[in-house]
Parts: structure tokens; C-alpha cells; sequence
């Protein structure tokens, strides 16, 4: 009987010890939007791809991606917290099935020139992102909102993403 308490007691503990390490995702669907937070300090919500996480932009790692309005409601730019040029418009096209077909066939890719910023952004539009560490995604403008309010314009961008964790110019398989 006290072999057994032991025994029990041991594989208790054993188990409660064995952490489970979680894999973090490569690719998925996000939405973020331009809301500001904050009061003396404002801070933005956006999506970091090493974390797949939403994410403030007042902390580390910062955010890859953070939404903005421009002049107009109707005009969504997506700006990088790493402040470098990291934005190349791979493609515009003419519907849902168009994109998702690109975006699936995306498997390799070569960049001349990358941009500031992710202007203007647009639902069936198929974008690369490279982080500060040369890490890149590709990303997929599923949709684009907005509300005009008071006293500062609501949006919202709906994307798909597939990142590539390992510094090589070839996304992952999903």
C-alpha cells in the first residue's frame, strides 16, 4: 500500500512536470483594426507573425502589422512596428478565387524593391512582408471596413497569412 502511495505520488508529480511545448502557427486568418488605446500614452493592437499573436505597440516583440486609415475612410494602410521597409505588392486581382489561387501558389518569391508602407491596401491583393530579421510572410487582403466616427475613424482588415520562420525565400506548405 505505501509502494503504491509512492508510486502514485511520484507519477503525480512526473506528469504535472512534463510541459507540453506548443507549437506556434505558421499561418492563419487575422483581423486588426486602427482603434488607439491609452491616455497619455496611445498604443495601437496589431499582428506580430514570429508570436501569430495580436500584440501592443508599445511592447516587445512589437507588432509586424499595424493598420491605418489614410485621407480618406476608404484608404487602409498597413505599417510595420520594425520601422524599415518591408511591404511588396505581389498582386492585384479581380476577385476572391483569383487571389486565394495566387496566394496558394505563392511558394518562392524574389523582391527588388520594398516599400514603407502597405499603400493603399485592398481586399484580393496578395502582399509580402519582411520583418527586421529577414523573416517573411505573405499576406492576403481578405476584406476591408469603416465607420466614419467621432472623434477618430474606425477601420478594420480581415487577412490570411502564411509566415516563414527559417530566413529562407520559400513559404511553408499550410
Amino acid at each position: 500500500m505505501k509502494k503504491s502511495f509512492f508510486i502514485l505520488v511520484f507519477m503525480t508529480v512526473f506528469l504535472l512536470s512534463c510541459k507540453k511545448e506548443e507549437t506556434i502557427p505558421t499561418s492563419g486568418t487575422e483581423t486588426i483594426d486602427n482603434s488607439l488605446f491609452g491616455t497619455t500614452v496611445y498604443y495601437a493592437i496589431g499582428f506580430n507573425f514570429a508570436t501569430a499573436l495580436k500584440v501592443s505597440s508599445n511592447q516587445t516583440p512589437k507588432p509586424d502589422l499595424i493598420l491605418e486609415l489614410g485621407a480618406t475612410i476608404d484608404e487602409f494602410i498597413l505599417q510595420t512596428g520594425a520601422g524599415l521597409n518591408g511591404f511588396y505588392l505581389k498582386g492585384e486581382y479581380a476577385d476572391a478565387a483569383s487571389a486565394l489561387q495566387a496566394f496558394s501558389n505563392l511558394t518562392t518569391f524574389s523582391v527588388s524593391r520594398w516599400e514603407e508602407w502597405a499603400n493603399p491596401v485592398k481586399p484580393n491583393q496578395v502582399w509580402i512582408y519582411r520583418s527586421a530579421e529577414e523573416h517573411y510572410a505573405k499576406i492576403r487582403i481578405i476584406s476591408t471596413s469603416s465607420q466614419d466616427l467621432d472623434p477618430r475613424d474606425y477601420g478594420e482588415c480581415t487577412f490570411e497569412w502564411v509566415y516563414q520562420p527559417d530566413g529562407s525565400l520559400t513559404f511553408p506548405d499550410k
